[in-house]
């Protein structure tokens, strides 16, 4: 099938573009602009179907980010031996019982309604057992993370391999999703951009604070790679071998994600996306397919936090912003068009290019009118004009989406629905 000459016209444009970066910028910062903007496409694939196929409007991509940045970080970072070598692992393992026998306990309270017993007495009873089981693990948790952090600084990693980080990373960042799918999606979707706005926060101040488990502001690195690094084969080869994982990985989720959507799970989520109250008469069971779909998309940002942190090289969780680790993903899908994922993936390539490449436009373009001030006007320009250029992303993306939503509503590669008889 031919591509549509519209499509055609744009990645063309977006070819030309990237010829431009490498141009200007050198092809290690160009290879490496690509490679973020790969990790980047993983995670606005997980948005898009998210709000694509179901509507769900999930306000906080940071935390899953975060999520599967940890998780790679543990599992593929070298081990710790002033931590394995004493008993500081057997005090950890014994909170660790702790936690699951709370949560074995809670979970059982919540059984009650199995023997009778109304909601207006198991309410209160999970309440209370929860707050004081709470207090009971943390005041375990206590003295072993301080001797922790001054015996050993952090328990370390597993030293595993970097795939089986950013395979439980994905599955963990589901996990949690489908705690916060099954407490709200049967809400209004308001309620559901709170909850994972709050539930983001909570993770970032987590590993944030988590001294004796992340080292907090300190920051763990170097971590390790997938692909050899720069130190071995050089640093354009390195992240092109990198940008190649990625690419990959981007092909084998689209073809996925392209095979599901045309399907008849596909056409369901869709139809319950466009109208709940005719497909739950249909039938269908609406909040199952929600969470489903709230799972997958979850899982793809664990796997894409996880790539992107493990190409920065360093997993502070200081860096998670909401800015650069939510609004922007959301950007990068309503520029490209929600539901439609070859316009997500060049929405993503598109907004990561100009998000990095507007500072050095910004800072030549001031020396240009500072030039020509000086020369022409005898104009004394303010000494942190420079310092002002690092706002300038800001405002180009804010103009770029703004331009967008006035004159491509439904992204430059609108979501193509097929009307059968």
């Amino acid at each position: 099938m031919q591509l549509p000459k519209k499509d055609i016209i744009l990645f063309s444009l977006l070819a030309a573009l990237i010829l431009i970066v490498f141009a200007s910028q050198g092809s290690a910062y160009s290879v490496r602009v690509l490679a973020e903007a790969s990790c980047y496409a993983i995670l606005a694939l997980g948005l898009t179907i998210q709000w694509g196929y179901a509507g769900l409007f999930n306000a906080g991509i940071m935390g899953f980010v975060a999520l599967g940045g940890f998780i790679t970080m543990l599992f593929s970072f070298p081990t710790n031996d002033d931590f394995w070598s004493t008993d500081l692992p057997g005090q950890l393992g014994g909170v660790g019982l702790k936690a699951l026998l709370s949560i074995a306990i809670v979970y059982s309270l919540t059984q009650l309604k199995r023997f009778g017993i109304s909601k207006k007495i198991r309410l209160p009873l999970i309440i209370v057992a929860s707050a004081i089981l709470y207090l009971w693990v943390v005041t375990s948790l206590g003295p072993v993370a301080e001797a922790i952090e001054s015996e050993a600084g952090f328990i370390g990693g597993f030293g595993l391999p970097v795939w089986v980080g950013w395979l439980v990373g994905g599955a963990i960042a589901g996990g949690i999703a489908y705690f916060i799918g099954h407490i709200c999606l049967g809400l209004r979707s308001d309620y559901l951009a709170i909850a994972t706005l709050g539930i983001a926060e909570i993770i970032k101040a987590f590993l944030k604070n988590a001294d004796w488990l992340t080292r907090g502001t300190l920051t763990v690195s170097p971590l390790p790679w997938p692909v050899p690094q720069a130190g071995d084969i050089g640093f354009i080869a390195a992240r092109a071998a990198y940008l190649s994982v990625t690419a990959v990985m981007i092909a084998v989720i689209y073809f996925l994600l392209y095979r599901a959507y045309n399907a008849p799970w596909g056409r369901t989520m869709r139809a319950i996306r466009d109208n709940e109250n005719s497909s739950a008469a249909m039938g269908k069971d609406v909040n199952r397919r929600r969470l489903e779909v709230f799972i997958l998309g979850s899982v793809l940002m664990g796997i894409g936090g996880a790539a992107l942190v493990t190409f920065n090289g360093i997993f502070d969780p200081s860096g998670f912003l909401p800015l650069n680790h939510t609004f922007l993903v959301w950007v990068m899908v309503i520029l490209g068009g929600a539901g439609n994922n070859k316009g997500t993936i060049f929405g993503a390539v598109l907004i990561y290019i100009i998000w990095t490449m507007s500072e050095p436009a910004a800072l030549f373009l001031i020396d240009v009118a500072r030039n020509m001030g000086t020369a022409w006007f005898d104009w004394q320009p303010p000494g942190d004009l420079d310092s002002r250029a690092l706002q300038a992303r800001v405002f180009v993306i804010g103009l770029t989406i703004s331009l967008v939503l006035r004159y491509a509503p439904k992204g430059l590669f609108p979501e193509k629905v097929a009307h059968h008889a």
